[in-house]
């Protein structure tokens, strides 16, 4: 048997040295967040975890303990049967629980006794998690981030994806935080993660990058959606970085919006509550004016609204309150939002 304890701090510098990151907790944990790549092969499922936690507090932690055992070991048993036949002899797995103790213990001992070389996460999850959130205090220093700032409709997120793809190291916060970051930014039948499974993603990234190398990122709020942008992050962003400003005409910024949340016809009582939130900003007038338009399907016009009266004055008020860099910005002018636009900015930005 062959079993070797990881601490934290090594383990997330090195995770791709793991031929499998195994979670052992429940599903439940598991869709909280885990490490990046793991696989949830969970010992007790959510009720079972349910039950012996409230069996180890109310009744007796001995009692608890063979009830958990039985559990457990029937469950190994089915992760053998279906996750293991396959693997060969050399398989060096990483497997972790909540604070690395019987859950992933007894796991990674069974696996130990198989004869693979099994490695366990000291600390477990807990560890890791805070581990996480003391890197993200320290990585955003090592990097030279180019804001891409520029109003509602002028094709950011467009712009870090065709940089992606000429080559580029893009942070995509919005695509990690699985929102647009306006009022109507929530992505249709797709919810946000939680704030920790956000965190993780961001450190992830970062982990990821060459400090050699430009990082280029979009401006971003506080929150993107409910989610909160990490504080070192978003201090360098705004006060250390470099600034382009896009622009796009009014009219190619209409029919960029059209394209982004043309959904929105489709759900239209959902559009409607989205913009509800707005009345205390710009007055019930306002807003019973824009489901107006919406009702009778002038989404145009509904769009071209929102950006003048309420997008436009808001975006530049923060970009002047955050951005130390605005002053200084560079403007980068796209005639649309078509691929072939974007893909000529991103090359001209690369250069």
């Amino acid at each position: 048997m062959s079993l070797t304890s990881v601490s934290a701090e090594d383990a997330t510098t090195r995770l791709a040295a793991f031929d499998t990151l195994i979670d052992a907790r429940s599903p439940a944990e598991y869709a909280d967040d885990h490490l990046p790549g793991a696989l949830n092969w969970p010992v007790l499922d959510d009720d079972e975890r349910r039950v012996v936690g409230t069996e180890y507090k109310q009744v007796s932690s001995f009692d608890a303990r063979k009830h958990g055992a039985a559990l457990v070991a029937r469950r190994v048993a089915e992760i053998v049967e279906r996750h293991v036949f396959d693997k060969p002899r050399e398989w060096q797995p990483l497997v972790y629980c909540w604070r690395g103790g019987q859950r992933s213990g007894t796991l990674a001992w069974f696996l130990g006794q198989i004869g693979f070389r099994v490695h366990v996460l000291q600390g477990g999850y807990k560890a890791f998690r805070e581990q996480v959130r003391a890197q993200l205090a320290v990585l955003p220093a090592r990097f030279a981030f180019t804001v891409i700032a520029g109003r509602t409709g002028s094709g950011k997120t467009r712009l870090l994806q065709a940089l992606m793809q000429e080559g580029a190291q893009v942070l995509d916060l919005e695509a990690l935080a699985k929102h647009r970051g306006s009022v109507l930014g929530g992505l249709p039948d797709e919810p946000q993660p939680t704030q920790k499974a956000f965190d993780t993603a961001v450190w992830h990234a970062l982990q990821g990058f060459d400090p050699k190398r430009p990082v280029y990122v979009e401006s971003e709020s506080r929150k993107i959606g409910t989610l909160a942008v990490p504080d070192a992050l978003l201090s360098r962003m705004r006060q250390d970085s470099r600034v382009v400003m896009v622009e796009m005409p009014d009219d190619a910024r209409v029919q960029l919006l059209l394209e982004e949340y043309g959904f929105f016809a489709q759900q239209l009582e959902r559009f409607c509550d989205h913009i509800d939130t707005l009345v205390e900003l710009r007055g019930q007038d306002t807003v019973a004016r824009w489901k107006a338009l919406a009702h009778g399907g002038r989404w145009a016009d509904v769009f071209g609204g929102l950006m003048r009266e309420h997008y436009d004055p808001l975006y530049q008020r923060s970009m002047q309150r955050n951005y130390a860099g605005l002053g200084s910005a560079r403007a980068l002018l796209l005639d649309d939002g078509g691929p072939q636009a974007m893909r000529a900015a991103a090359r001209q930005l690369i250069a």
